[in-house]
């Protein structure tokens, strides 16, 4: 058992790997389905899942674990041959592998590690969706409004015992646990890395700025989880929330220092005084 400084630190370095995995699609089905609504499933995962889990706790952490067997490997596969960066039709056949490894070791790191992979690469898949379907604004807010559900749920103690019966979850028949991540001795919910997919999505149009913000993301995540020292949970999808508030803050200080048309043509040589004279100013009156 890996000790848990590594683990989490681990899965931090995977929430900032996911963002910088997510492709733009450019599909005309997907491109007549793009709504601002859409931004709406982010904040709703979190808070829906606290209330009908709370109402239902052992039915619904089943039920999810379940849809998570259906919906995860098939999603998995999308990003391997097309949705994930680098992704080839080939590499599609690395899915049903991984899952044989997650099912003939669950419980081991071997396995724990192969399903987590699974969730990540679906929710890299998810964000690239989501991305070609919400306006980048839209998109935002959704992030910030999910990671403000997210703490508030943390805080108020209402997340806990939902989350602690969704991982104790588990299919029939020894089938693996798709539903969270964990490596080691720490466990990282699937919003989580639903968040970072998401993220990667919204800035799938730019490589560059991706890629940073994959590597901003896994810095803010891991000075994050020194918070562990002090509390047993945290919510994971802040570090991802606030890389795109710093994204946000370093664009506008950009703008703000990019001179104006105006600025620009004022300082054009139409404008400078010839060489040799001074600038004429008001002249003063005669005496």
């Amino acid at each position: 058992m890996l000790p848990f400084w590594l683990s989490i630190g681990l899965l931090s370095l995977l929430q900032g790997l996911i963002v910088t995995l997510p492709v733009r699609i450019e599909v005309p089905l997907l491109a007549r389905l793009r709504n601002g609504g859409w931004a709406v499933v982010l904040p709703v995962s979190v808070v829906g899942f606290v209330f009908i889990a709370r109402a239902a706790e052992n039915a619904s952490a089943q039920g999810l674990t379940y849809l998570a067997l259906l919906a995860v490997p098939p999603l998995a596969a999308l990003a391997l041959g097309a949705l994930g960066r680098g992704g080839r039709p080939a590499a599609v056949l690395l899915m049903p592998l991984l899952f044989a490894l997650a099912w003939a070791d669950r419980g081991g790191f071997a396995g724990n590690l192969a399903a987590t992979l699974l969730s990540a690469l679906s929710c890299v898949s998810l964000g690239a969706l989501l991305g070609a379907v919400t306006p980048a604004r839209w998109l935002a807010a959704g992030i910030i409004t999910m990671a403000i559900a997210d703490s508030a749920l943390v805080i108020s103690d209402l997340l806990q015992r939902p989350n602690n019966a969704l991982n104790a979850a588990h299919p029939a028949a020894g089938l693996p646990r798709l539903q969270s991540a964990v490596i080691g001795s720490a466990v990282m919910g699937y919003g989580d890395l639903f968040v970072a997919g998401v993220l990667g999505g919204l800035l799938a149009a730019n490589l560059r700025a991706q890629a940073g913000a994959g590597l901003l993301a896994a810095t803010l995540a891991i000075a994050f989880d020194l918070l562990f020292f002090v509390v047993n949970e945290l919510p994971a999808t802040v570090p991802v929330a606030l890389t795109l508030v710093v994204l946000e803050l370093r664009r506008r200080r950009r703008g703000a220092r990019r001179p104006s048309a105006a600025e620009v043509a004022g300082r054009g040589p139409a404008s400078q005084a010839p060489r040799g004279r001074a600038p004429a100013g008001p002249r003063s009156p005669a005496r």
